[in-house]
């Protein structure tokens, strides 16, 4: 027996967050249930939405308030239509009928079988002129006035529908928000007047409206209703949440990573699904505020600090990095690591529906795998790796090596940002799961709506954004501004060295050294060289709101960048965007050990973060670009940089995952050697925008 989802879209269908919208969208794929689109709009308009890839696939679609009946791909049914419009005298008569009258014609908006109108009232005398015709009046948002065939709108269009097709009227739910809705929310259905609603439309009714706006509302309805699965079709794992409970409440987290932000603007776009993540303490407020599709999973302080910042921090990122002799295992803490992967891999198990895409994000949740393959060998499960992974010799190491081996070679699919981290990845783990390569970049459109010029700056400024890390070599960078003082006299009072550089959540002691040491080195550069009214080195160890660091890129003179080891970095990327946007000319001085260097092949000038000689003679090269030289060297990153988004990135990924997509970023020789598990012979270029 038939289920079916009769809903208006403007107001209804189209109203709440990208993120609402995806949940409604996916929840209604492959549920059974048959979709109805009732509208006021055209067909023309109306095929402008069905673009829209929020919108879920019609089965039938009702324009023109009821007057045009068509199949989802906006076929005309002629014999229901003509049925609908017997009578119907044509819109030249119409409009030649009712010009007496002080109407305003809606030129310009596709109708078909209606004259559509604007009035703030209906005018004495109309409805007996309409009537006279053989058509009818109907007014609704205080403004809309349409002209239909008399006994035409939306009720009778679904009430005929219904008949035709065989479907039960208790098997129908009609979702509306305006008086345009009215008659088919009087057909007796199920129905959910949804919030923001026209107030005449619940007076008449009689129904208090849904606390929630349009895809809320329906989707409530619908699992009210039991009609579709609660689970989900994409469930995305990633430990850090974009919000933190605190006080009673909610807060950012104070040192978040390209992570965050990335997942962040994916969801709000649309990607659909659900982010299982973690909350430590569990919190003590329901609504996040962020919008976005968060499943909680309810930790212990104790357990979270074994699982990340002891394994995580001391265990598990110095063996990425290669820092190896930084290491400490403790089986206490990875017993936490451990519970913690396998309760996410029972949340996850929950929230996913029979065959549902799982995408895992990151090392802390390498033995998720493992748990899931057992319990659920129907998933689809990917992981990407946004660190490097390790050679074979640094990932053996590791005291349980054979256990995270084993859950990771049960993936059916794993990502990295560049050829060589995936090439470890296979050396490591063996044969098992499909690579795939794919470079993260940045939303630039939405960089370059933030980005304004800065204006005339006080001192060349030397700009690192960056966590405190040791792999982000920190006061290496200090002391070469020194060296550079010391061999470059001149510079001083010339030149700022600016240092953003946030520090870990609390609880995180394993950058505790480096912070000590970055702190003694900035105190002895500025001891050596400030003057009383300049310092060469300006440490704001403080996480800036985004909109405050694309500032900080447009007033640069040069960003560095100088990990010993990393992943993409997108602070480059995000200096690039900015510098662009605003016609600047700052420079790039990248690390050859950052990902992105695999990436940006030509622009940067590249350094060598090991080499203290080859520090100083980047910052130099740097500094003495002319704005000719820098200028093109800036225009070759723009162009390699490219539009490709976040979004375009998740929605590769997600495919790829699930077996529907292609290596978009991996070419045919890079594939072959990902697949046997040999190295590429030189290094890439991945561009992102490809």
């Amino acid at each position: 027996m038939a289920r079916v989802l009769v809903t208006d879209l403007d107001g209804t269908l189209l109203a709440g967050t990208a993120a609402e919208r995806a949940q409604l969208r996916d929840a209604l794929t492959d549920s059974g249930v048959v979709v109805v689109l009732a509208t006021g709009r055209g067909r023309a308009s109306v095929a402008e939405v069905l673009r829209d890839p929020l919108v879920p696939r019609a089965d039938w679609v009702i324009c023109d308030v009821g007057s045009t009946v068509c199949h989802g791909d906006l076929r005309v049914d002629h014999s229901l239509q003509g049925h609908l419009r017997r009578g119907w005298p044509g819109a030249a008569a119409i409009r030649a009928a009712l010009e007496p009258f002080d109407l305003v014609y809606q030129e310009g908006v596709p109708q078909e079988g209606r004259c559509s109108y604007l009035a703030d009232v209906v005018p004495p005398g109309l409805a007996e002129e309409a009537a006279r015709l053989g058509c009818h009046v109907l007014h609704s948002g205080g403004w809309y006035l349409d002209i239909l065939p008399r006994g035409v709108d939306k009720g009778a269009a679904v009430a005929e529908l219904a008949r035709r097709e065989g479907w039960h009227l208790a098997d129908v739910l009609v979702a509306g928000d305006s008086l345009n809705d009215l008659s088919m929310l009087r057909l007796e259905t199920e129905s959910v007047v949804v919030g923001g609603a026209e107030p005449a439309l619940a007076a008449e009714l009689g129904v208090e409206p849904a606390g929630s706006l349009g895809a809320v509302a329906i989707l409530a309805a619908l699992r009210r209703l039991g009609w579709v699965d609660q689970r989900h079709r994409l469930v995305v794992g990633y430990h850090r949440s974009p919000v933190l409970a605190h006080d009673g409440g909610w807060r950012p987290p104070s040192s978040p990573n390209g992570i965050l932000p990335t997942l962040t603007s994916v969801f709000s776009q649309g990607l659909g699904g659900v982010w299982v993540t973690a909350a430590v303490p569990e919190p003590a407020a329901a609504d996040h505020g962020t919008g976005l599709p968060l499943e909680f999973l309810s930790l212990s302080r104790a357990r979270w600090a074994g699982f990340l910042n002891r394994t995580g921090k001391e265990t598990l990122w110095p063996l990425l990095v290669s820092r190896p002799d930084l290491t400490r295992f403790d089986p206490d803490w990875w017993s936490d690591y451990r519970e913690i992967n396998r309760r996410f891999a029972e949340h996850i198990d929950a929230m996913s529906r029979p065959g549902a895409t799982v995408w895992l994000h990151d090392y802390n949740l390498w033995l998720v795998p493992g748990f899931l393959q057992a319990h659920r060998p129907d998933l689809r499960v990917g992981l990407f790796h946004h660190t490097p992974f390790p050679e074979p010799a640094l990932f053996d190491a590791l005291p349980t090596a054979g256990e995270v081996r084993s859950s990771l070679a049960g993936l059916d699919w794993a990502g990295f940002h560049t050829a060589e981290f995936a090439h470890n990845f296979r050396a490591a783990i063996g044969p098992g799961p499909r690579l795939g390569v794919h470079p993260l970049g940045v939303d630039r459109t939405s960089i370059e709506r933030l980005a304004v010029p800065a204006g005339p700056q006080p001192h060349r400024v030397i700009l690192a954004v960056e966590r405190l890390d040791y792999t982000k070599a920190p006061a290496l960078k200090v002391r070469a501004v020194g060296d550079l003082l010391r061999e470059r006299p001149d510079l001083r009072g010339t030149i700022v060295f600016r240092l953003v550089c946030p520090p870990p959540e609390p609880g995180i002691t394993a950058y505790d050294e480096t912070r000590r040491h970055l702190e003694s080195m900035v105190r002895e550069v500025n001891a050596a060289w400030s003057t009383p009214d300049w310092s060469p080195v300006d440490y704001r160890p403080t996480c800036l709101p985004f909109d405050e660091i694309i500032a900080q890129y447009a007033a640069a003179d040069t960003f560095w960048v100088a990990s010993l080891h990393d992943g993409m970095n997108l602070t480059a990327q995000e200096f690039i965007a900015t510098q662009h946007a605003v016609g600047g000319t700052g420079a790039l001085i990248l690390s050859r050990r950052a990902g992105a260097a695999s990436v940006f092949t030509a622009g940067p000038v590249f350094v060598d973060p090991s080499s203290a000689a080859d520090m100083l003679h980047a910052l130099h090269t740097a500094l003495a670009l002319t704005t000719t030289e820098r200028a093109a060297r800036l225009s070759t990153l723009a162009e390699t940089l490219g539009h490709a988004t976040p979004m375009d990135w998740a929605t590769h990924i997600r495919d790829e995952i699930s077996g529907r997509g292609a290596l978009p970023h991996a070419d045919a020789a890079t594939q072959s050697c990902l697949l046997s598990g040999t190295q590429p012979s030189r290094p890439r270029s991945l561009n992102p925008a490809r």
